[in-house]
C-alpha cells in the first residue's frame, strides 16, 4: 500500500465520518487499511523465515495464496506469501485461522457472556461488521475458554477464608436427547482482605450433602485449610459435611430459608400474627432472649404447628450461631443473601435459556458471567477493618493479621 492508497483511505474515512456511514464492513475505510497492514506483516515474516540457512537449502518464495479474513473491520481477502518447501508458518495469521484474534473473537465472547444466543450474536456481527459467522465457528470460538475454565477451577486457594457462603442453583440441560435438571454448586468466599471471590462452580445431578462433601474436599486439596464461619441453607447433612473437612468451622444455617420453609405450613389467616411472634426470636438482642422467645412461640403455636416449631428447636444450634457476634458480622452470616445476590446476576444472563445443549455450554456461560461479576467487586466489604479484628480476636491463632503489635 503506497502513500497514494493511504491518502485515498483517509479521504474515504473522513467522508464516511461526515456522512454518518460506518467505517466497518466491506465498504468501510478500515478494512483495506487492516488488509494492507496484515499483508505487510506477513511479508516481513516471510523475509525473516527465508534466512541464509533456508536459502542454502534451496528454499525461496513460491507465489501467494489467498484467504478471507473476518474481523471487526469487516471481511476482506488477503494475499499470503508462500515458500517452495512449504515450511513457512505464519504467526500473525495462522494457517487455518480465518477470524482475526483479539478483535472479533473478544467481541463474540463478550456478547456470549451477556447471555446472547449464537443466532443473536451472528445477526449482530453481520449487522455491525458485515461479517457472516456460522454457529459452528461461534461455538469453536467460545470453546477456546474451556482450558481457562479448567485452570480457574483448579487454581490454588488461600489457606484461610474468614467467611464463605455455599448454595446451589438449578438448570435444565440436554443429555442424550432428554432434558434433565442439573445442580450448579457455588462457593462465595471473603478473603482476609475483605474481598469477595467465587472459589468454585461445580455441576452434579442434584443437590445433596454427599456432593458438597466432594466439593469441600476439592477446596481443601486446593489449599483451603480453615473456614471460620460457613453460611449455608438448611440441607440435611450439610453442616456435618462441612465439619468433617473443616472441624473447627462454625456453621450458620440461613434464617431466611428457615422462615420461608416454616411459613409454607402456616395457614393464611395465622401468618401475619405468626411472623410477628417469630421476629421476636430471630431479631432478639441475645441468644438467651431468643431462646425465651422461642419457648413462648412453642407455647402459643406448638399444638397447632408442631412440625414447624420442632424444626426450629431441632436446628436451633445451627440457626443461632450468629447471636455470638456483633451486628455487622451478624448481618453478613445470618442469611445466604450474599451468594443469592450472585445467583440473581447469573440468572440475568441465563434466564432466556430454555435448556442448555450440554454441561459445557452451561459452564462456559456461568464462568464468563462470573468473571464479569467479579470485576465489579473492587472494594472490600464495608467496615471490614473492624470486622476482621473482631474475628481475629474470637478465632485467636487461626486468623493472623498483617500488623505489628
Amino acid at each position: 500500500m503506497d502513500l497514494e492508497d493511504l491518502d485515498d483511505i483517509e479521504k474515504k474515512a473522513l467522508e464516511q465520518l461526515k456522512s454518518g456511514k460506518s467505517l466497518f464492513g466491506k465498504d468501510g475505510a478500515f478494512a483495506p487499511l487492516l488488509k494492507g497492514f496484515i499483508e505487510k506483516a506477513l511479508e516481513s515474516e516471510m523475509e525473516e523465515h527465508l534466512d541464509e540457512g533456508e536459502r542454502i537449502r534451496g528454499n525461496k518464495r513460491n507465489g501467494k495464496g489467498k484467504k478471507t479474513i473476518k474481523s471487526s473491520a469487516g471481511s476482506f481477502l488477503i494475499e499470503t506469501p508462500q515458500d517452495r518447501h512449504s515450511r513457512f508458518e505464519q504467526e500473525l495469521i495462522k494457517k487455518r485461522q480465518t477470524i482475526l484474534a483479539e478483535s472479533l473473537e473478544e467481541k463474540i465472547i463478550g456478547l456470549y457472556s451477556l447471555g446472547m444466543s449464537y443466532r443473536d450474536i451472528s445477526s449482530h456481527i453481520l449487522k455491525m461488521y458485515d461479517t457472516d459467522i456460522s454457529h459452528t465457528v461461534l461455538s469453536q470460538i467460545t470453546d477456546k475458554i474451556i482450558p481457562e475454565i479448567k485452570t480457574w477451577q483448579n487454581r490454588p486457594l488461600e489457606s484461610v477464608y474468614p467467611i464463605i457462603w455455599l448454595d446451589a442453583m438449578h438448570f435444565k440441560v440436554k443429555d442424550e436427547g432428554k432434558v434433565v435438571h442439573k445442580a450448579l454448586y457455588n462457593i462465595l468466599g471473603v478473603n482476609t482482605e475483605g474481598e469477595k471471590e467465587i472459589l468454585g462452580i461445580y455441576l452434579s445431578e442434584s443437590e445433596g450433602a454427599n456432593f458438597w462433601l466432594q466439593i469441600l474436599t476439592d477446596l481443601n486439596n486446593r489449599g483451603l485449610k480453615d473456614i471460620l464461619i460457613a453460611s449455608i441453607d438448611n440441607l440435611n447433612g450439610f453442616s456435618e459435611a462441612i465439619q468433617s473437612i473443616f472441624p473447627k468451622s462454625e456453621v450458620q444455617s440461613c434464617i431466611v430459608h428457615q422462615i420461608r420453609n416454616s411459613l409454607k405450613y402456616v395457614i393464611a389467616r395465622d401468618r401475619k400474627e405468626f411472623i410477628l411472634d417469630l421476629k421476636n426470636v430471630y431479631r432478639a438482642d441475645t441468644k438467651d432472649i431468643a431462646e425465651m422467645e422461642l419457648e413462648s412461640l412453642s407455647e402459643k403455636w406448638g399444638k397447632k404447628y408442631p412440625i414447624v416449631i420442632k424444626s426450629w428447636q431441632k436446628n436451633w444450634d445451627k440457626l443461632s450461631t450468629y447471636f455470638e457476634y456483633t451486628g455487622p458480622i451478624r448481618k453478613l452470616i445470618y442469611t445466604t443473601n450474599p451468594i443469592e445476590g450472585y445467583h440473581r446476576q447469573i440468572r440475568k444472563v441465563t434466564k432466556n435459556k430454555g435448556a442448555f445443549p450440554n454441561e459445557t455450554a452451561l459452564l462456559k456461560l456461568v464462568y464468563l458471567a462470573t468473571r464479569r461479576i467479579e470485576q465489579k467487586w473492587t472494594s472490600p466489604i464495608p467496615d471490614w477493618g473492624l470486622t476482621v479484628q473482631q474475628l481475629a480476636i474470637r478465632f485467636k491463632g487461626r486468623l493472623e493479621l498483617d500488623i505489628k503489635t
